[in-house]
């Protein structure tokens, strides 16, 4: 085997996202040969001896990839100090297992879970620009300013813009309705910032797409593994967001509405161990401030100076103005040349 980054290696042993590898690394509690490294590092996991905590890796297992439907109040994150139920107490526990990206606490849905750190990294970072869909109960009936708003992008309290998203109504509740939110983009609790943002309550968010898998018959708590074409599908559509300016998108494609999700019938699934998932639902403070936005006009003119006034007269150059000033003064005869000639012309 030839040398790699340490990183990657780990990544590929099931310690993680390369990002996480790299914070392994980053604390000092990655060692190669019997010295701490540094990010950066190259090793060669058939000759050298690779560490994490003192503890040899395992060699590269076979790569499983899981998807899972989440339930509600169970940690998408894998932190051995919480006491809470965290995700891999559904799935099979003879691998070391990890979840690619985040699901919150309150929220359900799809996830997946794997051991493989590029396929990982592929799918969670922004860059790669996968579509993840969502269905949202809001408090509220949205107007169509607060949709606007949404889906051209929301300042979030911390200063960071939201991506333009796909947002659409597909059903009306006495106190409220629900919304169908396809984001590229995954911040930590970004739909519950945004909603906020505009004046609309977040009740529940299930997540029902991952590019181009679905949730499809997945009940609560229940897995299965994802196919290779399907893997290979995720992979491919993995492609890096180029420099261009993304184009806004103001709403869904009408074609993938329906009622229900669909998914394929010929998957072997599996329930978890789900203890039970009734939730009483908590009342949200149901006022927020829309924060009001301005845009910058459009305009096909080359100048790049912002809020540059159209007007003929801002910014004229005052030179040719002083030409002409100067053109009268050199025609008109100078009072000294004057009174010269006048004495000439004087009787003596």
């Amino acid at each position: 085997m030839s040398e790699e980054r340490v990183q990657k290696i780990l990544a590929q042993a099931g310690f993680g996202s390369r990002r996480d590898c790299e914070e392994l690394i980053a604390a000092g509690r990655v060692i190669v040969n019997g010295k701490v490294i540094i990010l950066g590092t190259k090793a060669d996991q058939s000759v050298d001896k690779i560490q994490v905590d003192h503890k040899p890796i395992p060699r590269i297992p076979q790569k499983v990839y899981i998807a899972l439907n989440k339930p509600r109040h169970v940690l998408s994150a894998i932190n051995q100090e919480d006491g809470r139920t965290d995700v891999l107490k559904y799935v099979p526990n003879d691998v070391m297992l990890f979840p690619v990206g985040r699901l919150d606490f309150d929220s359900e849905g799809l996830i997946f879970l794997t051991n493989d750190g590029d396929f990982a990294n592929k799918m969670a970072h922004p860059r790669y620009e996968h579509e993840k869909e969502y269905l949202v109960e809001v408090g509220k009936r949205p107007d169509s300013s607060q949709l606007e708003i949404w889906r051209r992008g929301v300042v979030l309290e911390d200063g960071y813009r939201t991506a333009p998203a796909n947002v659409d109504v597909i059903e009306t509740l006495p106190d409220g309705a629900w919304l169908r939110v396809i984001l590229k983009e995954g911040r930590k609790r970004q739909i519950r910032e945004t909603g906020a943002r505009i004046g609309l309550p977040v009740f529940r968010i299930k997540r029902i797409r991952i590019g181009s898998v679905k949730l499809g018959t997945l009940k609560t708590g229940e897995w299965r593994y994802l196919g290779a074409d399907e893997v290979q599908h995720l992979l491919g559509g993995a492609i890096k967001k180029t420099s261009r300016k993304p184009e806004l998108n103001m709403g869904p494609d009408r074609s993938t509405l329906s009622k229900k999700d669909g998914g394929s019938d010929n998957k072997k699934i599996w329930r978890g161990t789900n203890a039970g998932n009734t939730v009483k639902r908590t009342s949200t403070k149901r006022s927020a401030t829309i924060s009001s936005e301005r845009i910058r006009p459009d305009t096909s003119s080359s100048d790049k100076t912002p809020w540059r006034s159209s007007s003929s007269s801002v910014g004229r150059p005052s030179i040719g103005r002083t030409s002409k000033v100067s053109e009268q003064r050199s025609t008109s005869p100078s009072p000294t040349k004057a009174r010269k000639s006048d004495r000439k012309k004087s009787p003596e």
